[in-house]
């Protein structure tokens, strides 16, 4: 027996709404990812300057790290200068980007482990791709760019960078205060940045830096 107009036109419509309601779903859990992409950088930002009110210091390059939270020093050339020296992504466990999560942690302003050879010792976004600080400008041919430190994220599709750059800063991943500093992964200055990112680079995987 075949079905009438009615029941196909009433299929369909149920067809409608379940594919409206699943996208309406996926918009919502990216909008969720955005968000806590975007937090992350803000977060960053609150341990320096909680840290820095409390000790008079930047968490990495403490002097008295090891008084204060009972922390490792960093490399004596560097510490104490004012700046959080080190590439954003360093491994190095001498570097004060690198030992800055050892400092905000044990003064119980983070999670996480303050074991220096934990495999889950550097954080990672909702992406899984690293989160880290430096002092030092990540993209030194970036015109106007300019921070006390910065904060950068890596493997982030271009999609959420178009979105990240729009709610927290200018909407232009080549100006303002976010920018994408290499496509892939990269440490401090990788390169040429990319252009100013489109839809047509959704796809691909971003390193992308805050300035503060």
């Amino acid at each position: 027996m075949g079905f009438t107009l009615v029941e196909i036109a009433i299929v369909l419509v149920i067809i409608g709404l379940l594919l409206g309601g699943v996208l309406k779903g996926q918009e919502l859990i990216n909008s969720a990812k955005v968000k806590n992409l975007a937090n992350d950088f803000r977060s960053v930002s609150t341990f320096v300057y909680a840290y820095q009110d409390k000790f008079r210091a930047l968490p990495g390059d403490d002097r008295a790290a090891d008084t204060h939270v009972g922390g490792t020093l960093a490399a004596l050339a560097t510490r104490g200068d004012a700046r959080i020296n080190g590439n954003w992504n360093s491994t190095t466990n001498t570097d004060e980007s690198f030992l800055f999560w050892e400092h905000i942690r044990l003064a119980n302003l983070a999670t996480g482990p303050t074991a220096l050879n934990s495999p889950e010792y550097i954080p990672r976004n909702a992406e899984g791709g690293a989160i880290g600080i430096t002092g030092t400008n990540p993209y030194t041919s970036g015109a106007g760019w300019t921070g006390n430190f910065f904060v950068c994220s890596t493997g982030i599709q271009g999609r959420f960078v178009r979105q990240i750059d729009t709610t927290i800063d200018d909407g232009n991943t080549t100006t303002g205060t976010v920018r994408v500093i290499c496509q892939g992964v990269c440490a401090n200055d990788g390169g040429a940045a990319p252009a100013n990112l489109t839809i047509a680079e959704d796809g691909n995987l971003y390193t992308i830096c805050s300035s503060f």
